[in-house]
């Protein structure tokens, strides 16, 4: 029979009787955007995930709204790794624009199940190929031209299920969560399931290469994405005020805020206790976050690179007048509109210096969904204690792709609201105090809200020169004094920011530093150091900024260490260059910046190779990506 209508004629998959790789393998997607595919996908990622295997899903789209090519990949494996993986152990092949570059970038021995008009057979020999019809099986299903499009998904979710052997049961569970219980969705979609398991069954060879197997790995875990995670966490601290333009990849942020806030923030007499505003511009939004945070209300922004920067003058403001407020900054490739859709970590510099002038900023830096929900309260406290803006920096790929975590731990204590003075303790004070005057050698000064029933309660917030009384002044001694105590205040916040997390080992010569979502790949790396090369490794992971004595401690103990970092200039370890001094020699760089996330073998292959010739910096990423590139010597 043609190729266009059944299995190619290869019956046995490459391995055939060797053992058996059980709840290991990486399922790679390749759709167009718009097709309905992240429906689909997310059925099989919960799938697995039900049956108690550790499992990630990373959404690769573009930045237009439909048409272009869309990946999805998701990774399977048993001892919780769940960083992404360059290597495919199974391709779904459904793009007629992409086929051949998604063939070629196979692994040997990978198995391509593929729409039979793409005809891929002959691409490679190396690689296993399957031809479905699936325009045939959807027009079994329904004779409505979209909805077998959208039932074309579920059928390949069924053949892959078919072939790794998950669970029938454990499908239409999670289909009855995708969908929220509407039949109507539920019923057709369960039909195109069937519909792929029956097709692989009498037109499939069987194969036990690959398998999933019930484990209880995942039991009591949930599955979010970071974006989802924080707004809960901000819900939770107390955030009652909103304020954001929609960017990519932010926008989910405050989407999901607006949905939980309306559902558990709304008072005995139906009023809502908060206040979401859509802004005419991300300027525009960060002015009315510090307007809230001057009046008493806790309040925040999420927004993406191109946002950050148009938000540099009230950051400034902020910064100077000493106003509180969070701003989430989910980050994504630039510069410019750069790629949208992608991910990186190449916003340091830009959020720690953010405005003109002697500027430093508090960022907090999560690396997984927990915490997402626990930074995103932590940030509102510090707001308020520091009296000055707090970044978050999250990225796309903790953002918008779905986490396994534990569930959130419920936040107990207390909200810490900082140095605010009331009616009662102006009266004690006699009225005297000054705005912008350190009493406590902190460098935080008091402050009052609005409408605090004293005489001597108001103020000038000033954004221009000002004394410690907030008059003002061009006064070049009052200037220095200002700026040096909100140097101080910086300093103290070394002391109340998240500390960094140090896995030291006594025998380690190598460290590592790193933050963010490269953590999942950094620990993947160095277990594969320790097990196939016996290099054992120290690693520090920062979570905010300042850099705490922490981390000049971790590079005293170690005769080098390897910063890792997600944009191409390591501006993380440029900062740590100024922060260690004379000891900055130890050093060295690894740096991913190609828009995907971060994976393991690239780090163990790039310290690898530093390691043995004694280069400074590699760079991951130029050219194809599968090769690493050395950059000069010292």
């Amino acid at each position: 029979m043609p190729d266009s209508m059944t299995a190619t004629a290869v019956l046995d998959e490459p391995l055939t009787g060797a053992a058996s790789i059980v709840n290991d393998c990486t399922i790679h997607v390749a759709t167009v955007n718009g097709s309905g595919s992240m429906s689909s996908n997310s059925v099989l990622m919960r799938s697995i995930f039900q049956m108690g295997v550790p499992v990630s899903g990373k959404n690769m789209f573009p930045s237009n709204i439909a048409g272009l090519p869309t990946w999805f990949t998701i990774r399977a494996n048993k001892d919780g790794w769940i960083a992404r993986k360059k290597e495919v152990d199974i391709m779904v092949c459904m793009n007629a624009s992409t086929a051949r570059e998604d063939v070629e970038a196979l692994q040997p021995g990978a198995v391509c199940i593929y729409d039979a008009p793409l005809a891929c057979k002959g691409i490679r020999e190396d690689v296993t190929f399957f031809a479905v019809p699936f325009a045939k099986l959807a027009g079994e299903l329904s004779q409505d031209s979209r909805l077998r499009k959208l039932l074309t998904n579920m059928i390949y979710v069924g053949i892959v299920a078919e072939r790794l052997g998950i669970d029938r049961d454990e499908i239409i569970n999670a289909i009855g969560k995708q969908f929220k219980g509407k039949k109507k969705a539920i019923d057709p979609n369960v039909a195109a399931i069937d519909k792929g398991i029956e097709y692989a069954r009498e037109n499939l060879p069987k194969q036990h290469h690959w398998r999933i197997e019930r484990m209880n790995a995942t039991a009591g875990k949930i599955i979010i994405d970071g974006n989802a995670a924080a707004a809960i966490g901000a819900m939770f601290g107390g955030c009652t005020v909103v304020t954001w333009y929609p960017i990519t990849p932010s926008s989910s942020l405050c989407e999901s805020l607006i949905d939980y806030m309306k559902e558990y923030r709304i008072g005995p007499d139906g009023k809502a206790t908060f206040a979401i505003v859509q802004a005419e511009d991300e300027l525009a939004a960060m002015g009315m976050v510090l307007g809230a945070g001057w009046a008493g209300a806790r309040s925040l922004t999420s927004t993406s690179g191109p946002g950050i920067s148009l938000m540099a003058e009230f950051a400034g403001l902020g910064y100077f007048a000493e106003l509180p407020g969070v701003i989430w900054d989910i980050q994504r490739v630039g510069p410019s509109t750069g790629l949208p859709t992608r991910t990186a970590q190449g916003d340091i510099f830009e959020v720690y210096y953010l405005s003109h002038g002697d500027t430093q900023h508090i960022a907090l830096i999560p690396a997984s969904v927990a915490e997402c929900f626990e930074f995103a309260g932590e940030a509102l406290d510090l707001a308020e204690m520091f009296q000055t803006p707090i970044f978050v920096l999250s990225d796309l790929d903790l953002g918008m792709n779905n986490w396994m975590s534990d569930p959130f731990v419920y936040p107990t204590k207390p909200y810490r609201r900082g140095k605010v003075l009331d009616a009662k303790q102006l009266e004690e004070l006699g009225g005297k105090w000054g705005r912008y005057l350190d009493v406590d050698g902190d460098g935080i000064p008091f402050r009052t809200l609005p409408g605090t029933d004293h005489p001597m309660a108001s103020y000038f917030t000033r954004g221009s020169g000002h004394d410690a009384h907030a008059r003002y002044s061009e006064k070049p001694s009052d200037y220095k004094a200002t700026v040096d105590r909100l140097a101080k205040k910086h300093e103290t916040a070394k002391q109340f920011v998240p500390p960094p997390v140090i896995d030291r080992r006594a025998d380690a010569k190598v460290g590592f530093i790193a933050y963010g979502t490269t953590d999942v790949a950094l620990e993947e790396a160095r277990h594969q150091l320790r097990s196939e090369h016996g290099v054992e490794t120290s690693y520090l992971r920062l979570r905010a900024l300042p850099l705490t004595a922490d981390v000049k401690a971790f590079v005293e103990a170690h005769e080098r260490v390897y910063v890792v970092e997600q944009n191409r200039d390591g501006q993380m370890g440029d900062l740590i260059r100024l922060d260690v001094g004379d000891i900055q020699h130890k050093l060295r760089k690894i740096l991913h910046y190609t828009g995907l996330p971060c994976d393991a073998r690239s780090i163990t292959d790039s310290l690898l190779q530093m390691e043995n010739d004694g280069t400074r910096v590699v760079r991951i990423g130029l050219g194809a990506e599968a090769t690493t590139q050395t950059i000069g010597e010292d």
